[in-house]
């Protein structure tokens, strides 16, 4: 078969028609969403901020490799640093300064309190419906450094 306008026509007409004038394919109709829907949406995203709130803290206060810092021997560095500062050639300077502010921050890290006890409760509160409704396991949660004594009193046992 030969392909020129007069088949080409013979073929593609009838769809054209089809779609002229009244015969359009219907509008969807709007989905709107039960209430039951959007209290289930609500109380999902309730118990994913409990739990992102607590695991976020933990990773932020979960302690660093290696030997750990006190307070006293940043004070000392410190006194270091401001001895060996006025002498120093520029580069160096510009090194010991930078030195010297990351570790005042670090001595008012280590100096603030930090309180987990509002995020944990928020956490006991919300971890054992959170594991059932996304499936997380007891060994998960040991995973990232969870306490297995804020476990148990979530209600999450190594049996399930």
């Amino acid at each position: 078969m030969k392909w020129n306008r007069r088949v080409i026509m013979k073929y593609t007409a009838p769809k054209i028609r089809e779609y002229e004038g009244s015969v359009m394919p219907k509008a969807r109709k709007k989905m709107t969403m039960t209430s039951a829907h959007k209290k289930a949406l609500a109380e999902g995203r309730e118990l994913g901020r409990g739990v992102k709130n607590y695991l976020e803290a933990l990773e932020a206060n979960r302690p660093k490799r290696g030997r750990r810092r006190t307070a006293e021997s940043i004070k000392k560095r410190l006194d270091i640093i401001k001895t060996a500062l006025p002498d120093s050639p520029p580069l160096q300077r510009l090194q010991l300064v930078q030195e010297e502010l990351d570790l005042q921050q670090e001595l008012t890290r280590l100096q603030a309190k930090v309180d987990l006890s509002g995020l944990e409760r928020e956490f006991v509160r919300v971890a054992k419906p959170y594991s059932v409704r996304k499936g997380i396991s007891y060994a998960a949660w040991r995973e990232l450094g969870v306490q297995p004594d804020v476990l148990k009193k979530a209600g999450i046992t190594r049996a399930g």
